[in-house]
């Protein structure tokens, strides 16, 4: 009895290799798809130097490409945190993965540098996607593997950001070795991952659950959790204090995707696919550096609570920032890919820590603060943006500058004081 009573409770254990109940292949199943619409998010930056050749673009309207992927992405968290909430993670994926499927395969409609900013824009709203995976993970798993859970499933996702770079050259050069030009193959290579989108739409609304205890339409859920929004997770500064440290970890790793390549590229001169590569490898460290930055987040509460993960983001971000002035530093290939390295591995980690304290701040409105904090993500990544368009700062210097900012952030999240909520359970209120 005791075993069929789990069923459609949270789970306590995490085993990664496990594909049994609802809630491990709702997890297994959320990573992935994050993974897709990451791959899709990001599936045009390995490209751009051959795109800003085709369209002739500018510096400068590169730059705002860049913007445009990371801004819309803003608006769509937070909308798209609330759904979560009334609509439930289920729905509100399964319309997320259809509609951002629309511009990603349409990009290679564009022509000119408007038209080309407009499907930009578009993707962008794919981002969105982040908000659903860490909502739809913590509801799945019990308080004290939230942050472990959660980190990992964000963490595998992100992992998308580092095959796209690698694999998105090597796709697109398959089909120049068709016989197609280049301006013609980096249309074409967008629709692999627009069709890989209306898969796991698919697989998503057909095989996950809303909750271990069923979808929103079979359980009877509370009115005030269906009907109203909790505005005073407005005035709690510890949700701005977060949204501030997403802004400069995640908001950098989606900076870094959008830029990698053409950085090795232009001060490094490295050929497309090399420059792909090593823009990859970052990416690739997700696999293990988010679900890292999880991991210690929980041991570390398990002995000193909120304020113990507290001071773990807080330095995380301070090393994030230091590691990104060296890398902003470097002289040469070598020293570059060390210290990308160095600070990548502090910057994810300090994703994982960031989600590890989400679900405890507010738990009658995860879906709500979870899109706060992930739209920080993207403000910050909006933000780093300008710095890389401006004709008068160089790449160099921009990292520069961010390493710095970095570094004060880590400082005010230090100042923080993170305490649970009242209620420990971080789910949806059911009745």
């Amino acid at each position: 009895m005791k075993n069929d009573l789990t069923l459609n409770k949270p789970l306590d254990k995490l085993n990664v290799l496990s594909f049994k109940g609802v809630q491990m292949r709702t997890f297994h199943i959320t990573w992935l798809t994050f993974f897709a619409c990451f791959f899709a998010w990001f599936g045009l930056a390995p490209l751009m130097p051959t795109i800003r050749e085709d369209l002739g673009l500018t510096k400068g309207q590169v730059g705002n490409t860049i913007i445009a992927a990371v801004s819309a992405t803003i608006i769509a968290r937070l909308v798209i945190g609330r759904l979560c909430d009334t609509w439930g993670p289920r729905k509100a994926y399964t319309a997320l993965l259809i509609i951002g499927s629309i511009p990603v395969m349409c990009v290679g409609l564009a022509d000119s540098y408007i038209t080309f900013l407009l499907f930009r824009l578009g993707i962008g709203i794919i981002g969105a996607s982040f908000v659903i995976t860490q909502f739809h993970t913590s509801v799945m798993f019990a308080p004290k593997l939230k942050g472990t859970a959660n980190a990992v499933a964000g963490g595998w996702g992100n992992l998308g950001g580092g095959i796209t770079n690698m694999l998105m050259p090597v796709v697109f050069a398959v089909i120049v070795g068709m016989g197609y030009s280049k301006g013609e193959s980096w249309r074409y290579a967008m629709i692999l991952p627009g069709v890989l989108m209306l898969i796991m739409a698919f697989v998503y609304y057909k095989f996950t659950k809303d909750t271990p205890a069923g979808n929103y339409d079979e359980i009877e859920r509370t009115q005030t959790a269906s009907k109203k929004t909790d505005w005073s997770v407005l005035k709690d500064w510890r949700v701005w204090s977060l949204a501030l440290a997403y802004a400069v970890c995640f908001g950098m790793e989606i900076t870094f995707d959008g830029v990698a390549a053409l950085h090795f590229v232009d001060t490094f001169g490295l050929e497309q696919g090399d420059a792909g590569m090593w823009a990859g490898a970052f990416g690739a460290m997700n696999i293990f550096a988010r679900a890292m930055g999880g991991i210690f987040a929980d041991r570390i509460g398990a002995k000193w609570g909120m304020k113990g993960k507290g001071w773990l983001l807080a330095i995380v971000i301070i090393l994030e920032g230091i590691g990104l002035v060296f890398f902003a530093m470097s002289g040469n290939l070598t020293m570059a890919i060390i210290s990308m390295f160095s600070f990548a591995m502090f910057l994810k980690m300090a994703n994982g820590a960031t989600y590890s304290i989400v679900p405890f701040v507010d738990e009658k409105n995860v879906g709500m603060v979870s899109g706060i904090v992930g739209a920080g993500g993207n403000v910050g990544g909006m933000m780093f943006g300008f710095l890389f368009k401006s004709e008068n700062i160089s790449y160099v210097e921009a990292f520069q500058y961010i390493g710095f900012i970095a570094v004060g952030v880590g400082l005010v999240v230090l100042l923080t004081r993170f305490k649970k909520s009242e209620n420990v359970e971080a789910v949806p209120v059911v009745a």
